[in-house]
């Protein structure tokens, strides 16, 4: 997907990002790395849709911001707890390689999204998309 995707794409892309993030949760051995790790990933990775569905609430251009960047720092967490689940050998590389591709696009996005605002005082208040 593009980095200008519609807010509602958006939402969802992310949505079916936590999705994946429970299902590997669900996935991880029974050894208490895993467990560790994967309790971190459940929290940073679930929490990516709900700054992103935040932020469309956003009372300010700067408030907006603010949120998206949350979201990116959450996305850069779940990258962290990602690439030690595989370092650590809990789980193999490769059947993590495409949730590692999608949250590096996921974080692409948003930090385009986060630019682009910041760059354009006028065109606040951002389109706001409430379903």
């Amino acid at each position: 997907m593009m980095k200008d995707e519609k807010p509602e794409e958006l939402r969802v892309r992310t949505k079916a990002f936590a999705l994946r993030i429970i299902r590997l949760y669900s996935a991880l051995p029974k050894q208490p790395v895993a467990a560790v790790l994967g309790r971190q990933l459940l929290r940073s990775g679930t929490s990516v849709g709900a700054h992103y569905r935040e932020a469309f609430r956003a009372k300010s251009r700067p408030d907006f911001i603010s949120k998206m960047e949350g979201a990116l720092q959450e996305l850069d967490e779940t990258l962290y707890w990602i690439e030690l689940l595989a370092d650590s050998g809990s789980i193999q590389a490769k059947q993590l390689q495409p949730l590692l591709n999608e949250t590096d696009e996921l974080i692409s996005i948003f930090v385009t999204i986060v630019k682009r605002t910041k760059e354009n005082l006028t065109r606040w208040p951002v389109p706001l998309h409430r379903s």
